[in-house]
Parts: structure tokens; sequence; C-alpha cells
């Protein structure tokens, strides 16, 4: 009775293991513990299919999906062969192929850095030509300030702050890195994990926006550019006229490395330039007038409560090459001379991931799972 059981149990590990619930002889449920006859119990044995891969078979199937990603993600590709740590910083190099928003720029701040794709870029475009260059040796050289609540690993030029964007303290760290000074460039890729409910993602992004705006307000000098993720959706006119109290020029770009079934675009503000008078600690209640019947009123931007599709009209550009790669599409996979392809390794995986205690678990259950297949086996 005991080996009847035992064989039942181990059975029903492997085959929901190893088989995809549409598989007939997979069933949810345990099998029963009354039991079988000799003539059941052989007939199940017969159907059973235990699949127990080897190492170099399972480090097949896991090359053959990372090449199956590599092939439909052309800037993930492109991204681990130029050593960037994400593929978002072709998103930011784009951006400034078409605004140049580097220029003359001594001074930025990187705003939800992790896991530091556009510190890198920040750190290439500003800080190394600056380091590198024998005519600029008598000058200082670029400051570049990282912030995020995760932390990740160094990169040369870049100070890293771990805090929160919605902290004013955070601000007052900055500026004391900068001794003083107020930054010329504000950067903010961050975003919430999407739900699929776009309505909801794209509330949760204006909300992250609205707070590297605030921190924006204290360390952005006169005439500075911020650039920040949005979610496009029926709220971008209210964002685009918030956004547009304090930058005349305000405009939503797509890199050419964004997909295009994706909701995001970048806003690229420049000039910035706050009402007269304006307190940082007005903030909120500068913004909540805004598309409110007795709100201000912007002839450039909207008049009154804000209703319809066509109440304000917003500049959306395309940038990057065109004729370059697009990241909808799939390229075959380079040729390597005797041998099959070898996809790369992330250049830098993330150091403490918000999802780091989720694998934790996941990795307590697989043992436990094995642990009960030997005792089966052993009993």
């Amino acid at each position: 009775m005991r080996l009847v059981q035992n064989a039942k149990t181990l059975s029903y590990i492997e085959r929901r293991k190893h088989f995809r619930p549409s598989h007939p002889l997979l069933s949810l449920s345990p099998p029963s513990s009354q039991a079988q006859s000799g003539d059941a119990l052989r007939h199940s044995h017969c159907c059973e299919f235990p699949v127990r891969l080897t190492p170099k078979r399972s480090e097949a199937i896991v090359q053959m999906g990372k090449a199956s990603r590599d092939k439909r993600d052309i800037y993930y590709r492109k991204a681990k062969e130029e050593g960037w740590r994400a593929r978002s910083a072709f998103k930011l190099l784009q951006i400034d192929e078409e605004f140049n928003i580097f220029e003359g720029v001594k001074h930025v701040v990187d705003l939800c850095a992790a896991p530091g794709s556009w510190s890198q870029v920040l750190s290439r475009k500003l800080y190394l030509p600056a380091k590198l260059a024998p005519e600029k040796k008598d000058e200082s050289l670029p400051l570049i300030v990282a912030i995020d609540l995760q932390p990740m690993a160094p990169i040369e030029g870049v100070i890293q702050v771990q805090g929160d964007i919605t902290n004013a303290r955070t601000a007052e760290v900055v500026i004391r890195h900068f001794d003083g000074c107020k930054a010329d460039l504000v950067v903010c890729d961050g975003a919430p994990d999407v739900t699929g409910l776009h309505d909801m993602d794209e509330f949760v992004q204006s909300q992250l926006i609205l707070a590297g705006l605030t921190i924006v307000t204290h360390v952005l000098k006169e005439g500075g550019k911020f650039i920040a993720k949005i979610f496009r959706g029926k709220d971008t006119s209210l964002l685009y006229c918030q956004l547009k109290l304090f930058f005349p020029v305000v405009t939503f770009a797509k890199p050419k490395s964004s997909r295009n079934s994706s909701i995001e675009a970048f806003a690229v503000c420049e000039n910035y330039s706050p009402p007269e008078g304006f307190n940082p600690k007005d903030l909120h209640l500068l913004l909540e007038k805004v598309g409110s019947p007795s709100g201000i009123e912007d002839t450039d931007c909207c008049s009154g409560w804000l209703e319809g599709p066509n109440k304000v009209y917003i500049p959306f550009l395309a940038c990057g090459d065109l004729s370059g790669y697009d990241s909808d599409r799939s390229y075959p996979l380079p040729k390597v001379a005797g041998g099959n392809y070898q996809s790369l390794d992330p250049v830098q995986p993330p150091i403490a991931p918000p999802y780091k205690r989720a694998l934790e678990l996941k990795k307590a259950s697989n043992q436990g799972i094995r642990e009960l297949e030997n005792l089966s086996l052993d009993s």
C-alpha cells in the first residue's frame, strides 16, 4: 500500500513539473489515496513519461531562449555588445541626436537611475571626453549625480545618491555635491511596474513625473532642460499643460529604439522658466489649477477646462535614424565561425533588485519539490 502511494506521489510531482497543464495525462488535483487494482496501476505506469533533463541539455535550452530574445530585440542585443547596462541607453542617445541636450552641460542629475544605463550615457558623453581631452586639463570636470532607491554598480564619473526623489532633503544633497550650483540638465527614465491596465499605468507614471518635477524645481537652474519618460493616454494634454507652466518649449518624443506597440514616450522640456514669484512648496497648488474651470489661463496651452481630444495640440516627434534598426522587427543572429551563436550575458545585473525576494521564494519552493521527490524515491 505504501509503495503504491509513493509511486502515485512521485508520478504526480513529475507530471506537474514537466508537462503543460493541457497535457491529457496531467491532473491538477492529486490522485486519490485509495488503492488501485494491479491492472489500473500497470496502465498508469505505461502512460507516464517522466522527463529528466541533463545539465548540458538544460544549458542548451537556456541558450536557445537567450538567442531567441537576441533575435527578436535588436537593441537588447546591441546594448550587450556595446557595453550598455540596458537597451534604454539608445533612447537617450537618440533624443540627444534630435535635441542636442548635452550641449554646454556641466551639472546633470539622473533620477530613478538604476540599473544605470542613462548614467552610462552621461558618463561617456560628458565626463569621459572632458577627462581625456588634454586642452581641458585645467577645467573642472562635469558632475553627474544619480539618484535611486535601489543601489547600483559604480560608474566612472557618477556620484550615487540612494534616496527618495520626493524628499526635499534629496535635493539638498544634490546641491551640496554641486557646491551650491544648480543643474543644467535633469533626466528621468523611471517607470512603475506596469499592470497592463493602461489608465492605471498612465496615472501612476504621471505621478512619478510630478515627483520628478518637484525635485526639478529645487535643483534645475533657469534655462535648464528636463527629460522624462511618459505614458501616452487620455490625460496627456493635462500633463503637457502642467509642464508648460515651467518650460516654454515642451515636445513629446518617441525614440526609434522604443517599440511602436509601447505607450511610452519622452517629454523633452527646454528653457526652465518658473512663474514669477514661484515657491517650490506651492507646486501642487499651482498644478491643481491647471485644467480646472477657474484655473490658470494660458493661451499657448489651454484656457479653462480641458475637454475633448483637440483642446490642445501637442508637438510629437519621432527621433533617431528612421532608416536604422526597427525595434519591432526581428533580425538574424550573426554567424559564428566553428560553432553556434553564443548569447552574451547582461553587462551588469542589478545589485539588489526589488524582485530579489520573489526569486528567493521561488528557489526555496523548487528546493522543497526536489526534497519531496528524494523522499518519495527513498521510501
